[in-house]
């Protein structure tokens, strides 16, 4: 990994990184078309109805939502947020997150989540010409779902 590509990943100038469109292809063959993309910002929305700002105050009812959001501090609130909307009717949240397992709202929300799919191998966010330096996790919301296994794996 490069000095710049490294000191932005560690660093707090960026913690939106756009996802892979290789990846994301997988991800809609998996769980079906996205409706919503709460988390975006100009330049890395992935689904044609996203929010650019506000995402955490609006409403994601009724939609297929695939949500990764700012890697920063405030994930927290954006996977509590995706925990609470996948509790509602016909509302799905598939959120692409760091997979820290060490972390409070890992054990706080996560934990509660319908099913994990632990990415294999290290996704390349955005143009960077290295990988993460951080394994990813896909994590599944949805209210009383036994559609998808507890936990599983997908390919990077």
């Amino acid at each position: 990994m490069n000095k710049n590509t490294q000191e932005a990943m560690f660093s707090s100038k960026s913690n939106d990184w756009a996802t892979p469109q290789h990846f994301f292809d997988k991800l809609e063959e998996k769980f079906g078309d996205f409706t919503l993309d709460p988390c975006a910002n100009k330049s890395n929305y992935k689904v044609k109805n996203h929010f650019t700002e506000g995402g955490l105050e609006k409403d994601w009812s009724g939609h297929n939502v695939f949500m990764n959001p700012p890697y920063g501090r405030a994930i927290k609130h954006w996977i509590k947020k995706a925990h609470e909307e996948g509790q509602k009717d016909n509302t799905t949240i598939i959120a692409l997150v760091p997979a820290r397992t060490d972390t409070r709202y890992w054990h706080d929300y996560v934990m509660k989540a319908d099913a994990i799919y632990f990415v294999k191998g290290r996704l390349k966010f955005g143009n960077g010409e290295n990988s993460a330096p951080f394994p990813s996790a896909v994590v599944v919301f949805k209210k009383n779902d036994a559609m998808f296994p507890m936990m599983g794996v997908i390919k990077a």
